[in-house]
């Protein structure tokens, strides 16, 4: 652990620090005074599998369903759906309708009405990336203390009516590389980028503690290493998270962002990964290319420094990472390579008080 990141601690007590992706959420309780290998920590299905879970057991039972909650990650839409496509009816309060598409006239396509009251006889599932109560429970019954802040990662895509949602997020990777530095602690916020709607959710749910994107909290993670960052001011680094849903890659020089790639990892074989990553570290992929293949896009800063040598020195985290099984390093921070996205926002957190 860093002298920051301790000093951190000690300053302001526990910190529970969440990594929400689409197939698990990582878990990561980091405690002042002990190493940061006996930290507590979870690796539990992510929340949007238990509420397809909770559609599921409705649609076994011929029940109609009402989503109520908040904006949360969408991947029980799937769920969904064959609770339709099976005759029965789901409807959805305002807010959480929000989970399955910020305009609510393409919710409505999907057969899922919208209204502020449950129909009679509907089955409630509970929408949230988090939920106080459950957490509360859990370390009460763990003999864990309580956190004084909580931090936590999401994927938000963010809402952009003109643009579309994919080219808007991949937009303010753009920004973030061509305009502001590159600096990716600056990525955990303390008030999350107006588009991002699901962050806003989830930094209340969370009591107003900072949140990140999960690709920022994955290459923080990395940085987190201090092996991994003096290298990255020797030369040029890639950092490539391999995500159940999305990979992400990072060029890194100098603990700085000078280039980003993002795709879906089920487009992906190991052939074509590879082809892709290939050209972004000679910085030579275009943005428009990958769009076309159904990715994010590709950007990078426009005077990537020469010193930086071609990018070749390549971490690998992830829980797909297998798909570059001998092609990097696979890197785990502080002994757990679930936990790379927890120990980034601690990082993070970290390095932003050692920069102000």
């Amino acid at each position: 652990m860093t002298h920051s990141a301790s000093a951190l601690l000690d300053r302001i007590g526990p910190v529970l620090c969440l990594d929400i992706g689409s197939g698990t959420q990582d878990v990561l309780l980091a405690l002042p005074g002990l190493e940061p290998e006996n930290w507590p920590r979870l690796v539990l299905p992510a929340p949007a599998r238990a509420v397809a879970g909770r559609i599921a057991a409705a649609t076994a039972a011929r029940r109609p369903v009402w989503l109520h909650g908040t904006n949360m990650g969408g991947g029980f839409a799937r769920a969904v759906m064959q609770h339709i496509e099976a005759g029965l009816s789901v409807a959805a309060h305002p807010a959480a309708a929000m989970a399955l598409h910020d305009d609510p006239a393409r919710v409505t396509a999907m057969g899922v009405s919208i209204t502020e009251r449950p129909p009679s006889g509907s089955v409630p599932v509970m929408l949230a990336d988090y939920e106080p109560g459950y957490w509360r429970a859990l370390a009460a019954v763990a003999g864990l203390p309580a956190p004084a802040l909580v931090v936590a990662a999401a994927q938000d895509h963010g809402v952009h009516p003109v643009e579309g949602n994919r080219i808007g997020r991949f937009g303010m990777w753009r920004s973030f590389v061509t305009q502001e530095g590159g600096d990716p602690a600056r990525l955990v916020h303390d008030t999350p980028p107006q588009p991002c709607t699901r962050l806003a959710a989830l930094q209340d749910a969370i009591g107003g503690g900072p949140v990140a994107d999960t690709g920022a909290a994955a290459v923080l993670g990395a940085l987190s290493m201090p092996e991994v960052a003096a290298r990255s001011h020797r030369e040029g680094i890639t950092v490539v998270n391999v995500g159940n849903s999305h990979i992400i890659a990072f060029l890194v020089f100098r603990e700085r962002v000078v280039g980003i790639y993002e795709h879906h990892t089920g487009m992906h074989d190991r052939e074509s990964l590879l082809h892709d990553l290939h050209e972004f570290r000679m910085c030579w992929l275009p943005d428009e290319q990958v769009r076309a293949a159904g990715g994010h896009g590709c950007i990078f800063a426009p005077d990537i420094a020469p010193e930086s040598e071609g990018f070749r020195p390549t971490f690998v985290i992830g829980p797909r990472r297998n798909l570059l099984q001998g092609h990097g390093q696979f890197i785990a921070p502080y002994g757990d390579m679930m936990l790379a996205g927890c120990h980034g926002l601690l990082h993070g957190l970290a390095a932003r008080e050692t920069t102000a």
